[in-house]
């Protein structure tokens, strides 16, 4: 048993209050503990990424209770590389709000922060059913009072429709588990997996709808067509630092997508069989699709960046639907590519913003600072749409290759080339009108909103960038890493091994992971 595995969830889960009860007036004593606890989460999580490196499973029993009695955190291959991906999202999109000045246009930003990582980082680490729906309702609360941060009507009226939706999620949610405990007695999803496989053909009705629910809870946070409408509100009103952080949100959908119908309702499960690619697929493909023509017809830019991030859980749900290692491997190298440069957008729309006074998508005269601002601007569009030479286009071509053995293949292609071009459209479009426009215009009289933004600002979309290089330049190995990870999720019997088969309350632990 590992104790480490519980410090990601336990360092900002501490750090929260003691920024509320000791340093709630400071605002820059929270900044510096704020930075310092996700400075030494990017350290913890980089190094549980390598101690899982070689195939090993990590886990930790809450109380030393036994699974599938006790509460169990575990740490594969998978969950890791999420913790990692936060954990690092986290710190750049911290440095943004410090440098910009979002974190003190309300209280208590920097507690919720952690409040939000500790939902997030949560999510990926359990082990069980239920724990998983109580880290999804601790993100939630705490995204709301992120999304609220620094009031107006707007961003409250987004917020309530959030929380509306994801309420109606978490109801879903609560039914699913209901349906599982009853006809399995268990919530450890090694356990379930066990169960699951040994019910009779003709007593599967209760795990069928539970199978389905589940889907339609994932798919909400995941912003899956039909269920994506909280998304552009939400996200567009909501403090650019927070909508950055939120890029990751929607793949904690994704990742219990991955996480749950590979081990508890697998592919070849009769009971649940056609589920993904009858159902999951032509809801991928409509996302995809839906997302890009958002982008080609928003009329103000943070609305824009709102409908990629739909565009792209599209191209992320493709890949999983096939739901073979290939496609899933895709799509985890895709989900790291995604939340890199959907985060980036979002920061570079609160630039143009800044330097702008507005975001709406109509002529005006040149923005403060706007050779930077458009430089980033052209770097992150060619991300989120896929071209040349970022990862992207790699990402997108891992999809494609993955999908040649569908029987919706020419639908696939279609639709993603097509997606494809109507993107690079869009984002030519706002960015012909954002910066191109401008120039050769004076302004009648400057716009008081408008300012210089902060050095901090640049650095940290400069180091959001950085990555999105590093994931171009180390494709070939971390595309290894990613097929590793996805043949260790359909060959899951070391994971199962591990939970199930240790001892029991109070007994020595001797060897393990």
């Amino acid at each position: 048993m590992s104790h480490w595995i519980i410090l990601p969830i336990v360092m900002p889960a501490f750090l929260a209050p003691f920024i509320v009860l000791a340093a709630r007036y400071h605002i820059g004593i929270q900044r510096v503990f704020s930075v310092a606890g996700v400075v030494a989460l990017v350290g913890l999580s980089a190094w549980l990424v390598w101690q899982v490196s070689g195939g090993e499973v990590l886990y930790y029993r809450l109380s030393n209770w036994a699974a599938p009695f006790g509460i169990v955190l575990v740490g594969d291959r998978l969950s890791t590389m999420m913790v990692l991906l936060t954990s690092v999202l986290a710190l750049f999109v911290l440095l943004y709000a410090i440098g910009s000045g979002w974190d003190n246009r309300g209280r208590h930003f920097h507690a919720l922060f952690q409040f939000q990582l500790m939902g997030i980082i949560g999510a990926f680490l359990t082990g069980d059913l239920f724990n998983l729906f109580v880290f999804f309702e601790v993100l939630l609360i705490a995204s709301y009072g992120l999304m609220i941060h620094a009031g107006g009507n707007e961003r409250l009226r987004a917020g309530v429709q959030y929380v509306l939706f994801n309420l109606i999620g978490s109801t879903l949610f609560l039914f699913a588990l209901g349906s599982i405990y009853a006809e399995t007695g268990t919530l450890n999803m090694a356990d379930l997996s066990n169960r699951v496989a040994m019910i009779g053909a003709e007593e599967t009705v209760g795990i069928r709808i539970a199978a389905v629910l589940l889907l339609m809870v994932f798919a909400i946070k995941a912003a899956l067509v039909p269920l994506h409408f909280w998304l552009p509100s939400s996200y567009a009103e909501a403090p650019a630092p927070v909508a950055a952080l939120f890029a990751i949100m929607t793949k904690v959908g994704a990742y219990a997508i991955i996480r749950v119908y590979t081990m508890i309702f697998p592919p070849e499960l009769e009971a649940t069989m056609g589920l993904h690619e009858v159902w999951l697929l032509p809801a991928a493909l409509v996302s995809l699709a839906i997302g890009m023509i958002g982008v080609l017809a928003a009329r103000k830019l943070d609305r824009l960046v709102a409908f990629s991030i739909i565009g792209s859980m599209g191209m992320v749900m493709v890949a999983i639907s096939l739901f073979d290692p290939a496609s899933i491997a895709a799509a985890l190298y895709y989900i790291i590519h995604s939340t890199l440069a959907g985060a980036a957008l979002f920061l570079i729309a609160d630039l143009v913003r800044t330097g702008r006074g507005n975001l709406d998508l109509t002529p005006q005269p040149p923005m403060i600072g706007t050779h930077m601002t458009a430089g980033m601007f052209f770097v992150g569009a060619i991300a989120m749409a896929g071209l040349p030479p970022l990862s992207g286009f790699l990402g997108k071509l891992l999809v494609l290759d993955a999908s040649t053995g569908s029987d919706l293949v020419v639908w696939v292609w279609a639709i993603v080339l097509g997606a494809s071009l109507v993107s690079v459209v869009g984002f030519a479009r706002a960015g012909s009108i954002v910066f191109w426009k401008a120039h050769g215009m004076t302004a009648a009289e400057p716009v008081e909103e408008a300012q210089k933004p902060a050095t901090l600002s640049y650095v940290a979309v400069g180091g959001l960038f950085a990555l999105l290089v590093a994931h171009t330049v180390f494709a070939g190995k971390i595309h290894s890493y990613t097929s590793a990870v996805a043949t260790e999720l359909f060959d899951h019997e070391t994971y199962m091994s591990i939970v199930l088969e240790t001892p029991g309350k109070l007994s020595d632990d001797k060897g393990g992971h």
